[in-house]
């Protein structure tokens, strides 16, 4: 399981095989079942989590407990609550295994180790920082001005292998929109549209 995040750190930082043993030493494989619940609100987040293989999401609930999904996380994907990681706040949200997922735990060190381990790493932690904010961003924005169309266009692109994958309701949550709106949106974008992404 750790070489899929061997091979993700290798396409982004020039790391040799003596640093990889080093960095995985600092990994914790785990396998989640679909359904299982790997941090909830009120905890203080303690690890960051690699996807090797399935889906986690992050999401909250709302008063009537409806979720609303913030984040999905596939393969190569990182997903935590970096606030409450960082400044251990209790967490803010939910990240679950919506399908079986291996994935790699991290402690909270972990991104300030890694320069330590293969210098030049600094890099990589300030572009996955930059990623964050810059899909909050777009999310944010998308949220607040995008059409339904627009948004689910969107998601299509930053998630090329879930639209077909995971729950339409799933999908719809995270659009913020309802499932009866995605159906809709769904018909009429044309099947070449989607092959397209």
């Amino acid at each position: 399981m750790f070489n899929t995040l061997a091979e993700y750190l290798r396409s982004k930082i020039d790391v040799s095989d003596a640093q990889l043993l080093e960095i995985e030493k600092l990994c914790t494989p785990k396998f989640a079942k679909r359904g299982d619940v790997l941090l909830k609100v009120n905890e203080v987040c303690e690890s960051a989590f690699f996807v090797a293989k399935g889906c986690l999401r992050s999401f909250v609930l709302d008063k009537k407990n409806k979720p609303h999904i913030v984040q999905f996380a596939p393969e190569n994907w990182w997903i935590t609550d970096r606030i409450s990681l960082m400044t251990k706040e209790p967490a803010m949200f939910y990240i679950e295994a919506i399908e079986d997922t291996e994935y790699i735990m991290v402690p909270e060190h972990f991104f300030d180790r890694l320069p330590s381990i293969v210098p030049g790493a600094e890099r990589l932690t300030r572009e996955l920082l930059l990623d964050i904010f810059r899909s909050i961003r777009k999310r944010l924005i998308s949220l607040l001005s995008a059409t339904g169309e627009d948004r689910y266009l969107d998601f299509i692109q930053s998630y090329p292998s879930l639209a077909l994958r995971i729950p339409q309701k799933m999908i719809a949550s995270y659009l913020g929109i309802t499932p009866e709106s995605l159906s809709r949106i769904r018909k009429t974008i044309s099947a070449p549209a989607l092959g397209h992404h």
